[in-house]
């Protein structure tokens, strides 16, 4: 009796270890780039979803599929909540559990959110976290069972916003290196961008242009942060989904992107779906609109 209590444990004990190692720091030892030592707290709160603000350890969530399953290909993804808070599940862990179905490894990343209590120059903060998010996962392709040239990325509405910025702004220097993961390439090899805030202009989300270039950006920070305007030959090759009657983020911020990929002859592939709103994730319970999921499959495969 005693022999089996103690295997019991030894056996709970390393499934908790597992599954701490699924979650994985961004940062070595600490050293978080454009922080500041504050009494600022991270929360996590259920709504129905699991809502995450004021992020302070920035980290991923690796899912990935059985080895005989694996496609080789990865997909790091980036929740929404209008750069204030984080649908963490909802279009995070749930995205990757899904991903993971096709053989997919599924990478949720827990990205800092804009501070004017924790961090310095607040706006470069997510881009920050993106770009060292995909550098790790490279780094650990290997012992992963990943493609290096088969990563690519997903993002929700503002977590699109930052999606984008990392495939438009992937070359630039938003932090100084602090080892060799900062030595390997932050470009995404494809794209995928769910119901997204492209431009900060004129049909813009409001809530998001706020919380992360602030009150009144100048012209050159909205243009800078307004990703159709940074597309060019080598944006990488990209999904983009969203609904006509979306009361959040206009259509038009897809719209915006799918015109200057295909200006800039970037491979591009659009879905607008006549109804959905917007948040709708998986849309599950949605007969037309969920399948969304198998296109962007398609296009996946015709990338191989």
């Amino acid at each position: 009796m005693i022999k089996k209590l103690f295997y019991g444990v030894i056996v709970l004990i390393c499934m908790t270890i597992s599954a701490q190692d699924t979650i994985m720091p961004l940062w070595p030892n600490g050293k978080i780039p454009n922080h500041v030592k504050s009494e600022e707290k991270e929360t996590n709160r259920e709504e129905g979803i699991l809502i995450i603000s004021k992020v302070q350890d920035p980290t991923i969530e690796v899912y990935l599929p059985s080895e005989r399953n694996a496609t080789g290909e990865a997909m790091l993804i980036f929740p929404g909540g209008g750069y204030g808070v984080l649908a963490y599940d909802w279009e995070g862990t749930d995205i990757a559990k899904f991903l993971n179905g096709k053989g997919i490894a599924g990478i949720v990343v827990k990205y800092r959110l804009p501070s004017e209590v924790s961090q310095v120059d607040k706006h470069n903060v997510p881009l920050i976290d993106a770009q060292r998010a995909i550098r790790l996962v490279r780094s650990k392709a290997e012992s992963w069972n990943i493609k290096s040239d088969k990563i690519g990325i997903i993002g929700f509405s503002a977590g699109g916003h930052l999606a984008s910025t990392l495939g438009t702004h992937y070359n630039e220097k938003v932090y100084e290196p602090l080892d060799t993961v900062d030595k390997l390439s932050a470009r995404p090899d494809f794209m995928a961008l769910g119901y997204p805030v492209i431009t900060f202009g004129g049909k813009t989300h409001g809530g998001s242009k706020k919380n992360l270039i602030g009150e009144n950006p100048s012209e050159a920070m909205i243009g800078h942060f307004s990703n159709e305007k940074q597309v060019s030959a080598d944006t990488p090759p990209t999904f983009l989904m969203h609904a006509t009657d979306d009361g959040a983020v206009p259509v038009e911020n897809s719209l915006l992107f799918f015109q200057a990929l295909r200006d800039n002859g970037v491979s591009a592939t659009m879905h607008i779906y006549p109804k959905g709103g917007h948040g709708f994730s998986l849309a599950s319970k949605d007969n037309h609109l969920r399948g969304w999921t198998e296109r962007m499959f398609e296009w996946i495969e015709s990338l191989r």
